[in-house]
């Protein structure tokens, strides 16, 4: 692979149980995806991967925990966790505060004016 064709894509590891939802897909637990140099948001690429959002409990970018609504550019390493990381670690990792984030993020998108025709 080119040193361009690297520049454009990020590196993506699947773990746990979020791993049916790829065997059900016939794709590696490892895989590259491609990622305009503008980026996209985790959520893009959990999406793009058919995981589903509400079963992704970390997002981690380059090895540390981000929020699934966080950006993405091309040469970033990604990996994606289920719930179900023992309690200390989800602190220490700092899973439970962009947890609290994502909620946060979600509420207010729940509470916006929804557009009626």
């Amino acid at each position: 692979m080119s040193d361009m064709a690297k520049q454009q894509t990020v590196a993506i590891r699947v773990f746990g149980s979020l791993r049916s939802t790829m065997d059900a897909q016939g794709l590696p637990y490892t895989l590259e995806r491609d990622v305009s140099k503008e980026g996209c948001t985790a959520y893009d690429i959990v999406t793009m991967l058919s995981l589903p959002p509400e079963k992704v409990e970390a997002v981690f970018r380059n090895g540390r925990v981000i929020n699934i609504y966080d950006p993405v550019f091309p040469g970033d390493r990604l990996a994606f966790c289920p719930y179900g990381t023992p309690g200390p670690y989800r602190v220490f990792l700092g899973m439970v505060r962009e947890n609290r984030e994502r909620a946060r993020r979600e509420g207010e998108a729940d509470s916006r004016p929804k557009r009626q025709d």
